[in-house]
């Protein structure tokens, strides 16, 4: 359970913690008139109300640093829960959140990744599961299989002493071994909107009749990755007096449209308005020939070491390659990505969260939601193409490193413009990062190589071999391969080409 725990460490240098912006704007609950008529008698009905909204404001925020989970209404038992993974005080969305979902009201929370989202939904659902015990209680849907898991524990740990039981239904798992674990009915179904579809039209005696509440978690990115047919059918087959919780980090247009179709009279709960990176992450950029681009993530990498790094690229090949290229350097890097097997990025996440490796190549699986509290440098490898996936990407650290493509110039201004930040260029010194020139060109070269092989093995066949080489990790290569990279080039090609065969 050690990985579950809310870590509240800043990473190595003395920086924010991310999981919510200092500079965000105030926390509304929009549609309770109460609240309309205190601010109303606090500030006074005069011209000067803007001035003194903000000092309502701080109060309110000095409040919420005092609350406990009891003050929200959470009982004992829970309390307890949060006190063993180390929740000492609520966030500031589960502050708002959480009041209101108690009173039986749909939710619908506008807050960003690492913000205490889960919480938020999580303990309401926990304690109406305790005032009326069901199995098949709740349904919580995410966009990726690792965030599925991650809710899935973090239910588990909170329910501990009350015996609840989840369930995770993702791809890339056996079907029937995920129809005998919904065959027991657990109290809460954690799952991607495609394969629950899957189950719900082919699973016998498998319905979610009875479901009490509804969860839709990161709802802007399940819409983003094209699951509205799914959505839609799943909301056509639960029940309509359900309670809905919907949290996103974007109120686009897609989002609205699902608020308006699956939620009654939700209450609405912010914690960030506006996309804001922290006010103490550094962030920059580099400008560089397309051809020196490794030769420059290689000289970040050693200029900073010491740091924990995620480094974003945009596709899988290249995060493979990446990958690859940096371990035949003897960096302790490891990849993350879509074609590789379940187990195998389940793996990558764990020994990257337990320290085992310090360099994480990833898509932009993991630019969202997951809980990777160490990170101390993001490197975006590959421009986003859309600039708020920029924002998602430097939420898994509070420093971050930059670099781009020459023709990269416009995203790079979009992003600008949406961070409302002028970002500085990283200051290298040309002749120290050419020195790595040689030795990088040989590692790609080997890296290529590496690529070809786990190619045509994929091609060959099913054999456990390809699946147990599908591109996770390799200690070997991990730990020891940089003595193979001499700067001296007379030793025998041949014979370093076989070395580096599995």
């Amino acid at each position: 359970m050690e990985g579950l725990k809310r870590k509240k460490k800043s990473v190595t240098k003395p920086v924010e913690e991310v999981e919510v912006s200092s500079d965000s704007e105030p926390e509304e609950v929009e549609d309770v008139e109460d609240d309309v008529e205190k601010l109303k008698a606090e500030t006074g009905d005069n011209d000067d109300n803007a001035e003194e909204i903000p000092e309502s404001e701080e109060e309110e925020e000095e409040d919420d640093k005092n609350l406990s989970f009891e003050d929200l209404g959470i009982v004992s038992t829970l309390c307890e829960a949060c006190t063993n993974l180390k929740w000492t005080k609520p966030s500031k969305i589960q502050c708002e959140a959480i009041p209101v979902a108690l009173s039986g009201k749909d939710v619908i929370g506008i807050a960003e990744t690492g913000s205490g989202k889960t919480g938020a939904f999580a303990l309401p659902i926990l304690q109406n599961l305790l005032e009326t015990p069901q199995r098949l209680f709740a349904l919580v849907l995410t966009p990726t299989r690792e965030l599925a898991f991650q809710i899935s524990e973090q239910f588990e740990a909170l329910g501990a002493r009350i015996g609840v039981k989840c369930a995770v239904i993702v791809g890339g798992i056996d079907m029937m071994t995920q129809a005998l674990c919904l065959a027991k009915k657990p109290h809460i179904v954690i799952a991607t909107p495609g394969r629950l579809v899957d189950h719900l039209e082919n699973t016998k005696g498998f319905n979610l009749k009875s479901l009490k509440y509804l969860v839709m978690d990161e709802a802007d990115r399940i819409l983003n990755l094209d699951f509205e047919a799914e959505v839609d059918k799943i909301l056509r087959v639960i029940p309509q007096s359900r309670r809905t919780f919907m949290f996103s980090a974007t109120m686009t247009k897609k989002v609205q449209k699902l608020q308006r179709a699956s939620l009654k009279d939700p209450v609405k709960v912010e914690v960030s308005t506006k996309y804001k990176t922290v006010d103490k992450l550094q962030q920059s950029y580099l400008f560089i020939p397309l051809k020196f681009k490794d030769v420059y993530l290689v000289h970040i990498l050693n200029e900073l070491a010491g740091n924990s790094f995620m480094v974003f690229c945009a596709t899988c090949a290249n995060a493979m390659r990446t990958a690859l290229m940096l371990r035949n350097l003897g960096f302790h890097a490891i990849p993350l990505h879509g074609q590789m097997s379940q187990n195998k990025r389940l793996a990558s996440l764990n020994k990257f969260r337990a320290k085992n490796r310090s360099i994480l190549i990833s898509t932009d699986v993991a630019s969202r939601g997951l809980d990777i509290p160490h990170v101390d440098v993001v490197v975006n490898f590959d421009i986003p193409t859309h600039s708020k996936d920029y924002i998602h990407r430097v939420g898994r650290t509070a420093r971050a490193g930059r670099s781009g493509k020459a023709y990269d110039v416009e995203l790079y201004q979009r992003i600008e413009h949406l961070i409302e930040k002028k970002l500085p260029l990283y200051k290298t010194e040309e002749e120290e990062v050419m020195v790595l020139t040689e030795r990088v060109s040989e590692s790609q070269r080997y890296a290529k190589m590496q690529m070809k092989e786990l190619d045509d093995k994929r091609r060959g066949g099913g054999s456990r071999k390809r699946d147990e080489d599908d591109g996770g990790d390799d200690t070997e290569q991990s730990l020891g391969v940089r003595k193979r990279l001499k700067p001296n080039r007379n030793d025998n090609r041949a014979n370093r080409g076989k070395k580096f065969k599995r």
